[in-house]
């Protein structure tokens, strides 16, 4: 014995209640997407090595003679992730350096926002396989960036370019994106406020 599919008004709004259900979930899904962006995007160039991912902690250069017979442009380029609204920049946008030379320079940012915001800046490098001959030995990457409202900062960063970088480059670009990390700082200090909060009940206890 079959069963018959419904028809008419009563088959439309099993189709639409369907649609919603299913609308949802994508809406959901993508709302934690957006909080795992940071680490996924880590977890990713750290399995692959692309993207040029350069590296997060700074690096101890060796005693070497600069390659004054050579020079490589580096050019900076600042971005925002979606959602983030502080003015970013770069203060130079391009230099020429000689490969085993230490170079400074400064990144710009400013929270236009009535409130304290947290942002954390993930580099890459183009090409690609110019990221394992460039190295940072500070960055204001390697730590996340606390600025209150209407609050300015210049942000540090000292790289050399290896020596070893292959001949057949001669320019580098730096990339930064900046994602508003808010949201996670504030779950951390709520969760470290409980468990202060807890240890201070079962102190006054005993």
């Amino acid at each position: 014995m079959q069963h018959e599919q419904p028809t008419g008004p009563l088959s439309t709004k099993l189709d639409l209640r369907r649609l919603i259900m299913r609308l949802v979930a994508v809406v959901v899904a993508m709302f934690f997407f957006g909080f795992a962006l940071v680490p996924l995007y880590d977890l990713f160039c750290d399995v692959t090595g692309l993207n040029g991912k350069t590296n997060s902690t700074a690096f101890i250069p060796a005693t070497e003679l600069v390659d004054t017979s050579r020079n490589v442009t580096v050019q900076f380029v600042a971005t925002n992730n979606e959602g983030m609204p502080w003015e970013f920049r770069p203060e130079i946008f391009k230099l020429s350096v000689h490969p085993g030379e230490e170079i400074e320079t400064t990144f710009f940012a400013r929270n236009p926002q009535r409130m304290t915001m947290v942002a954390q800046a993930i580099p890459s490098v183009s090409p690609g396989r110019a990221a394992a001959y460039f190295h940072k030995t500070e960055c204001f990457c390697f730590n996340q960036q606390v600025l209150e409202a209407g609050g300015t900062v210049d942000m540090p960063l000292r790289f050399i370019v290896d020596r070893d970088l292959p001949a057949s480059v001669n320019t580098i670009t730096l990339s930064y994106t900046l994602f508003d990390v808010t949201a996670d700082q504030s779950e951390q200090v709520l969760s470290a406020a409980s468990v202060s909060m807890a240890s201070s009940v079962n102190t006054a206890t005993l």
